[in-house]
């Protein structure tokens, strides 16, 4: 069985990818999003943890987290709103064909990819680059000739407080922010 090294520091901010499983093009489907909202906050209300900067596209999203002092499990958040996506979604989404006898064996649906990847940000550089890069993504993938143009992104939300210029392409806008828990 495979072990994965997980960085795990109490209190930490978090970047994420997470994807569909055969990279399904199907996160911004109108009941996929409202899974995932309410996903989100219920696992939120449980287990509380800040969104920092959010982008869903088609077939995966990215995300910056910081969890609250004390707490590095995210671990466990990402498993409860996988689960309760993948339940939620189960009538529309679910591929009998696609199960496996690794998916059927580990419990797992049809509708996430197993793994997700994870970076624990230290710096305010690394986390400025990372919120640019959810910023961006949308962009990147050509899905929108403007960043402020995708509507499932955290993007517009930063544009209002300043972060961004509501114009900002990701092309030579820096970061002024503070990095999470600096003056």
């Amino acid at each position: 069985m495979s072990r994965y090294r997980r960085v795990t520091l109490p209190g930490a901010t978090y970047f994420f990818t997470v994807v569909t499983y055969r990279r399904r093009p199907i996160l911004c489907d109108a009941p996929v999003r409202a899974a995932l909202r309410a996903a989100v906050k219920t696992v939120q209300s449980r287990h509380p943890f800040t969104i920092d900067a959010w982008v869903l596209l088609p077939d995966h999203l990215h995300t910056i987290w910081t969890l609250p002092p004390g707490d590095a499990n995210y671990a466990l958040r990402w498993g409860l709103i996988k689960r309760a996506v993948s339940l939620r979604c189960a009538g529309d989404y679910h591929r009998a064909d696609w199960l496996t006898a690794s998916k059927t064996k580990h419990r797992e649906s049809t509708f996430w990819q197993r793994r997700y990847w994870e970076h624990c940000i230290t710096t305010e550089p690394d986390y400025c680059q990372h919120r640019d890069y959810i910023a961006i993504n949308p962009l990147k993938h050509g899905l929108v000739a403007r960043v402020r143009d995708w509507p499932y992104s955290t993007f517009r939300r930063d544009a209002a407080r300043g972060i961004y210029p509501l114009d900002w392409a990701g092309t030579s806008a820096l970061c002024d922010w503070a990095f999470p828990g600096e003056p």
